[in-house]
């Protein structure tokens, strides 16, 4: 499965977020998109409409478990898409700005 760490993201790559509301809310990677694992297939639609046509997807969560699921269903319809190692974890552990969603500063839940 491709897999991308933190360090290979640049503030402009397509970030697609899979945790859960309440772990989204209590912090994540501003400017990522937000669709919860558990409602991902019936939203598939959002994700095709919001991600770039030429880019990767670049699947995130908390640590890496969920996303991957999620990539592997993105490379099965022919995405673009690599899993985030470590996920909202590693990105945080690595200074990464972390959000609310009323865009304080927040925490990986």
């Amino acid at each position: 499965m491709p897999t991308v760490t933190v360090g290979d993201l640049s503030d402009g790559d397509f970030l697609l977020d899979v945790r859960e509301d309440e772990e989204w809310q209590a912090g994540h990677a501003e400017g990522a998109l937000h669709i919860p694992m558990s409602e991902f297939v019936a939203r598939y639609g959002e994700l095709t409409e919001a991600a770039p046509q030429d880019g990767r997807v670049n699947v995130i969560c908390r640590s890496g478990g969920r996303s991957a699921q999620v990539t592997m269903y993105l490379a099965q319809q022919g995405i673009d898409a690599a899993n985030v190692a470590g996920g909202m974890e590693a990105w945080a552990g690595a200074g990464r700005p972390v959000v609310d969603d009323k865009g304080q500063p927040g925490f990986v839940a």
